[in-house]
């Protein structure tokens, strides 16, 4: 390669093939995540190109006008070392100057990314595995009008709106459920084909018994296969209630920001909506 390096924002089949790359890298992605990314922030998806070659990508997806979050930070194996990486972490970090921004950090770039000015807020954990169920008691599935009212029910939860990427996210072929009581909403969760079994995510709830209905109605729509969810650590009780199921605990992130922690509802976040996106 001889090009200087040209940094721009991705189309959609250039999406795709960051995904793929996450994929490759072990991260089990929803085998329709990229459509429901691009979504969220059609400019937020940056890529590092020589002679017209892809050599590295990041997501820096725009929610609302104060927060933002930073993911799928990858550079392909073959231009490892060259710098590149870097090219598109800083223009991701440039595309949300002044933001609050979020990410979610294994533990071998923690101190790297506090270096560059983000805390931690709490750890995950990612949770993996099956069983069999019928569907829960009370728990029902997301229908167009209900989407308003989970949107709404969302903010608790998350910092901003982010009502176009809930939009495509609460779609099949992903499965969302909610539980409705007196017509409000008190917890809903995704549960969402990926190349290893399914991951559930997000799962918000009032309480952990809603939130094991939400985790059963999960588990019977994935029809026993193996479920990935990412618990934060503060949920003891709800973890608890995994390992009594023979899940096995994996690998360990940290929700991460550089600028105000949003104010969000912990006790309710049972599991995580994406690593990517937040």
């Amino acid at each position: 390669m001889t090009g200087l390096p040209l940094v721009r924002p991705l189309t959609f089949s250039e999406v795709e093939t960051l995904v793929g790359w996450a994929r490759v890298e072990g991260w089990n992605p929803g085998l329709a995540d990229a459509s429901v990314f691009h979504a969220a922030d059609p400019e937020g998806f940056i890529g590092c190109f020589v002679d017209g070659e892809m050599t590295a990508g990041i997501s820096a997806v725009r929610y609302g006008s104060d927060f933002g979050f930073i993911g799928l930070y990858i550079a392909h194996p073959d231009f490892r070392g060259r710098g590149y990486g870097r090219k598109v972490w800083d223009a991701g970090m440039a595309y949300l100057e002044g933001r609050t921004i979020g990410l979610d950090g294994v533990p071998e770039q923690q101190a790297n990314y506090r270096s560059m000015g983000f805390e931690p807020a709490y750890e995950t954990y990612r949770w993996s595995g099956s069983f069999a169920a019928d569907a829960a008691d009370g728990v029902i599935g997301i229908t167009p009008d209900l989407v308003p009212l989970v949107i709404d029910y969302d903010r608790k939860f998350f910092p901003p709106e982010r009502d176009a990427f809930l939009a495509e996210w609460l779609k099949p072929p992903r499965y969302a459920k909610a539980i409705v009581e007196e017509g409000e909403v008190r917890g809903y969760a995704v549960c969402r084909e990926c190349h290893d079994g399914y991951k559930v995510g997000p799962l918000f709830a009032e309480d952990i018994n809603r939130a094991v209905l939400l985790l059963r109605a999960s588990a019977a729509a994935a029809g026993g296969e193996t479920l990935h969810i990412d618990v934060p650590a503060p949920q003891a009780e709800f973890s608890a209630h995994l390992s009594g199921l023979r899940f096995s605990k994996g690998f360990t992130t940290a929700r991460m920001y550089r600028g105000k922690a949003p104010a969000v509802q912990i006790r309710g976040i049972f599991g995580v909506t994406t690593l990517e996106l937040g």
